[in-house]
């Protein structure tokens, strides 16, 4: 543990950033394997719902920090091609 204040100070934000990063991270898993399921029933307005809410979702990471730009892209990209062949 560290001595200087403001490090321990850094130590607390570095964790509370951290799990703020998980679990937009873990949002953007789930919503995509709801994408893949609705895809696989052939609903087509539950597959353009889980779509929007994808890309909202991964928009708002990449705007936080939480994953890099291009992540982002190629995530939304990987989203598109899943809910076109639907």
């Amino acid at each position: 543990m560290a001595n200087i204040a403001s490090q321990k100070k850094r130590i607390l934000r570095t964790e509370r950033e951290r799990v703020e990063n998980r679990r937009l991270t873990s949002a953007i898993k789930t919503h995509f394997h709801r994408l893949e399921k609705a895809a696989e029933t052939g609903d087509a307005d539950s597959v353009q719902t889980e779509h929007r809410d994808l890309v909202s979702r991964i928009d708002k990471a990449v705007q936080r920090g939480a994953i890099h730009r291009r992540n982002g892209a190629r995530k939304k990209s990987r989203a598109a091609r899943v809910a076109t062949s639907a």
